[in-house]
């Protein structure tokens, strides 16, 4: 298996492939087309931040929503300062299976690695 190399953008929220593909595969499960992948900042962590993952039917005022392969990704307009630049990617290892955040705006974090500040 190749790994693809993803141009990360800096003025919106990134998603990997792989993480677009295992989006797919989850609605697909589901039989719903009619969901986006919401990701969302909300005070809490260990470092005062934390992400919400989610799937989401609604769309709410000042939503921005990105396209990545037929997979919409929202971003309230409270997180989006938060999250430009960020990537969510996908692993499946021994160690470690879900979704991943590498968010450059991050100036540090918890062991958890679910929470920043």
């Amino acid at each position: 298996m190749t790994e693809q190399i993803t141009e990360r953008r800096a003025d919106s929220i990134n998603l990997s492939p792989v993480a677009a593909a295992k989006v797919k595969s989850l609605l697909e499960q589901e039989g719903r087309d009619d969901l986006n992948l919401r990701i969302s900042v909300q005070p809490g962590g260990c470092s005062g931040l934390r992400y919400q993952l989610f799937f989401d039917e609604r769309s709410l005022d000042g939503d921005v929503v990105t396209d990545f392969d037929g997979v919409g990704v929202v971003v309230d307009r409270m997180s989006v300062p938060y999250l430009n630049g960020a990537m969510i990617d996908f692993v499946d290892t021994i160690e470690k299976q879900g979704f991943t955040i590498d968010n450059p705006n991050a100036t540090g974090s918890c062991a958890c690695g679910d929470s920043f500040h």
